[in-house]
């Protein structure tokens, strides 16, 4: 009976050094995370399905956990991508620049002007509001188009550049229109004035030269009523 006690013990005491030690090393050693090309591929499978927070996350812990992997810089890109299919552009627009500062030589810096340019032109209103989206949509193609004259997104921003043009011509007329309906031919005739001197090859240029015609004859019908009417 002592015999079998002993051996028992032994036993027991064995069982616990193998539990222990064994213990010590899973936390020596803790799972392995994942590594970051499967990561991606997890981001990219869920960025192309539709699902962007998964994406985002993913493409996070990359950044995260392995900041010096080649992965890490793409993950900075596709997050950008992924805030500007959400339409979150005032957060895309802020991801797109501060790739473009970081990695100022990165092959997708066309692109990435690019797409600066598209997070303005997807929020351009329409011409009775105020068009400074279209402003700033054009200058960032316009950006893409001198430093980067080749790319592959050159035929696109000139097409946009051309839409945000006859936006910026439509609003100035819409706005002259408004003037003259109030009585404003002073102020409407310097808005189709700006219309034939900036943008004299869209087809707001015959309008305005029209409209300009029309200003001049109410200003004279102003003077010929009332001489001393400034036509303010």
């Amino acid at each position: 009976m002592h015999k079998f006690f002993l051996k028992a013990n032994q036993f027991l005491a064995l069982t616990f050094i193998v539990f222990f030690f064994g213990a010590c090393s899973h936390l020596d050693h803790p799972p392995e995370e994942d590594p970051p090309k499967k990561l991606m591929e997890e981001g990219l499978d869920h960025f192309k399905t539709g699902y962007y927070i998964a994406a985002a996350e993913a493409f996070q812990k990359i950044i995260d956990r392995y900041p010096y992997s080649d992965f890490a810089v793409e993950a900075e890109l596709k997050i950008a991508d992924t805030y500007y299919n959400k339409k979150l552009y005032e957060d895309a627009f802020s991801a797109y620049g501060e790739f473009e500062r970081m990695h100022p030589k990165n092959q997708n810096i066309p692109y990435v002007i690019y797409q600066k340019g598209m997070c303005h032109f997807s929020r351009v209103s329409t011409i009775d509001r105020d068009q400074s989206h279209t402003f700033q949509a054009k200058e960032n193609f316009e950006r893409l188009l001198k430093r980067f004259p080749n790319s592959k997104f050159t035929n696109s921003a000139n097409r946009n550049i051309r839409r945000c043009y006859i936006n910026l011509a439509e609003y100035e007329l819409y706005v002259g229109h408004f003037y003259y309906k109030m009585k404003k031919y002073g102020a409407a005739m310097d808005r189709y004035r700006y219309i034939i001197e900036t943008y004299p090859d869209l087809g707001q240029y015959h309008e305005a030269l029209e409209s300009v015609g029309k200003c001049r004859e109410k200003l004279a019908e102003e003077q010929k009523n009332n001489p001393s009417a400034s036509g303010d």
